[in-house]
């Protein structure tokens, strides 16, 4: 007796509907191999925001990225951000939602934003370096890990 599939439990979409859904997930998200690869180029189309305490930030961060603690934005404190760049939020990882925190209250102030999945913990792991203290860093071509294929 063949078990049924718990894979096909649920029926798959078309292929039209799973490809419009995936566009969507892309247009919201992005990963550490990306922002590395954009901090390396230097595309200034984006900006990397950690968007932890700055105690956090001190201790270790995406090279290039900039400490704006979510709790901190406001109308006020972002009217000085460009509204012409996309801004790319992390924070520790899966188990926090300072990055979706972060992107939200931005993107309700009218910038245009993403997330980058498994923030810090997945740029660790990926082997990205870290730049300590309170100076942003820049990320160079050095510091590259091998190429994952992504």
């Amino acid at each position: 007796m063949q078990q049924e599939s718990y894979v096909l439990g649920f029926a798959p979409p078309s292929p039209e509907i799973s490809a419009a859904y995936l566009l969507s997930k892309l247009s919201f998200y992005t990963d550490a191999a990306d922002v590395a690869a954009d901090l390396q180029n230097g595309v200034n189309a984006i900006v990397v925001i950690d968007t932890r305490s700055a105690e956090h930030y001190a201790r270790g961060h995406v090279p290039g990225a900039v400490s704006f603690p979510h709790k901190l934005m406001t109308a006020e404190s972002t009217r000085e951000l460009s509204k012409d760049v996309v801004y790319v939020t992390y924070c520790d990882g899966i188990g926090c939602n300072g990055s979706t925190q972060g992107a939200y209250k931005l993107a309700k102030l009218g910038f245009r934003v993403k997330e980058m999945i498994g923030g810090l913990d997945f740029w660790i792991r990926d082997q990205h370096p870290v730049t300590p203290g309170e100076e942003r860093g820049q990320y160079s071509r050095e510091q590259m890990p091998p190429d994952c294929g992504c």
